[in-house]
């Protein structure tokens, strides 16, 4: 195939055996992997948890020092989109669906199911379920991403090498990236792309179709997920072929600009001065007690440790393995900002919406639970719904939020397919359709063939284990960035 990598056809045969594997013996499949996925939590647990701390350390030092100064790009090279697009677009492409899958469902989960120390259904429940929302999805996972990104803007554009993972690790490996070693890591962040993305598609469709079962009395049947699966190809493979400058701009405002309307409705018509005092003080405890988060690892309580394997430990292998695609597209729309424009837009800007975004939902939904409206009887893809159907204009805000989920599926899906088209062409800036329609139709098939068999927990299993050796691959990453910086540093210097 017309500039097609090594890469693309070693992926292509992985997955292909994968799904393979998932679709004969889908009961052994979800065991082996999850055996393996359980071992990797317990055994590896202290070291994810050092790896986010380490990185999240790593930004605070680059934004405060020189490097900061550093253009991605030439020096006279400045952004090639509005704050607001570019913003919107890393939004999207970060957090996506599972904002809307999750905002409700997560802090009531951790109110009202298991909590992580304290006592379940308590006042300091509520503020623990709130500060741990935040930090699974605040600023542990944008400082990951950040990091990963800059690497790869920098060498990508500073330094004019292929946009490929491979491409950050030669400081360290030389011209010996352009050979099996650097095949073998492009491999793995296709590989872990793919199935990350598959999965995010699986739960959109089970999410849109759980609302529409919800609102309109529609089955929740698998039949109805995959029609909701291939109306959603076809409009992403539309955007993914008029370009990065059109179809996904466009989609990521169009995010942005719904999900701050569902938000604003959400504070307007719920228990706003609540949610206000919550959020001021929940956020405020967050800040001030995240360097202990960082480091809490739980190894004299069973209890404690159990829950910190299914939440956190979870969560940072999960966005771990979701680092080459993110990070990837992220660095691709960040040409021409300096090093600390970027780490300041890429880390703050997202954190402090998440925050808010957890605030309004989760306290509102507790309320409801404290008042006794069990949500938690509703399975996790209907919560927001329910939720919704005990407010003013919950019909409204529920037709909102799937219009939000599709958006955000489409975008996803469309970043995913130009990422993965770079990924398997040499790092061209400009894959081929031919490519990326490929792999757009693969994603879609692989999340419709494993929902079709109950696969997407082994799925969510495998990429987790992905994660592991792709971890080292991040800790590699940041070693050539600074070594690179220094240099760079030096080289600025010298010109003067």
């Amino acid at each position: 195939m017309k500039k097609a990598s090594k890469v693309f056809y070693i992926t292509f045969a992985l997955v292909i055996l994968t799904v393979a594997f998932g679709v004969i013996a889908p009961e052994t499949f979800e065991s082996a992997t999850g055996s393996i996925r359980n071992y990797i939590n317990t055994a590896f647990g202290w070291y994810y948890l050092l790896i986010m701390a380490i990185l999240m350390i790593c930004v605070a030092i680059i934004m405060v020092s020189p490097y900061g100064k550093i253009r991605l790009g030439k020096d006279s090279d400045r952004p090639e989109f509005s704050t607001f697009s570019w913003i919107s677009m890393l939004f999207s492409a970060g957090m996506g669906i599972g904002l809307v899958f999750y905002g409700a469902s997560e802090p009531l989960s951790h109110f009202a199911v298991q909590t992580a120390t304290t006592e379940l259904g308590s006042d300091a429940a509520f503020k623990e379920a709130l500060q741990r929302s935040y930090y699974h999805w605040g600023i542990h996972i944008w400082t990951m991403y950040g990091m990963v990104a800059l690497s790869l803007a920098f060498f990508q554009f500073r330094k004019g090498q292929p946009a490929l993972i491979s491409s950050t690790l030669k400081p360290i490996f030389g011209d010996k990236m352009n050979g099996p070693l650097g095949t073998l890591v492009d491999v793995l962040a296709v590989f872990a792309t793919v199935f990350g993305v598959a999965t995010s598609l699986g739960f959109g469709a089970a999410q849109i179709n759980g609302g529409i079962a919800y609102l309109f009395g529609a089955p929740q049947e698998y039949w109805v997920q995959i029609i909701i699966i291939g109306v959603v190809t076809i409009l992403f493979i539309i955007s993914a072929w008029s370009g990065l400058n059109k179809g996904i701009k466009y989609l990521s405002n169009i995010n942005m600009i719904l999900a701050v309307i569902l938000l604003v409705l959400v504070l307007v018509l719920g228990p706003t001065l609540l949610i206000l005092n919550m959020f001021t003080e929940t956020f405020g405890e967050y800040i001030q007690n995240l360097i202990s988060l960082s480091f809490k690892s739980a190894p004299l309580n069973a209890e404690n440790r159990s829950w910190l394997d299914s939440w956190t430990i979870f969560y940072w292998a999960w966005w771990i393995s979701w680092a080459p695609f993110v990070s990837m597209f992220i660095a691709c729309v960040s040409k021409g900002r300096t090093i600390r424009e970027f780490l300041a837009g890429v880390v703050l800007a997202p954190s402090i919406f998440a925050g808010i975004w957890y605030a309004t939902f989760g306290t509102t939904a507790i309320n409801f639970q404290k008042s006794g409206i069990d949500l938690t009887a509703f399975p996790t893809e209907q919560t927001l719904f329910a939720m919704f159907n005990e407010l003013p204009l919950g019909f409204l805000m529920s037709i909102i939020a799937i219009m939000l989920v599709s958006t955000f599926f489409i975008t996803s899906a469309d970043s995913a397919t130009f990422v993965l088209g770079m990924q398997s062409t040499h790092g061209s800036l400009l894959p081929s359709n031919q490519i990326k329609i490929l792999w757009g139709i693969a994603q879609s098939m692989v999340a419709a063939i494993l929902l079709s068999v109950g696969g997407l927990t082994a799925v969510q299993n495998t990429i987790i284990i992905a994660a592991l050796p792709f971890s080292f691959v991040i800790i590699l990453m940041m070693f050539a960035l600074f070594k690179a910086l220094n240099l760079e540093l030096q080289l600025m210097q010298n010109k003067k």
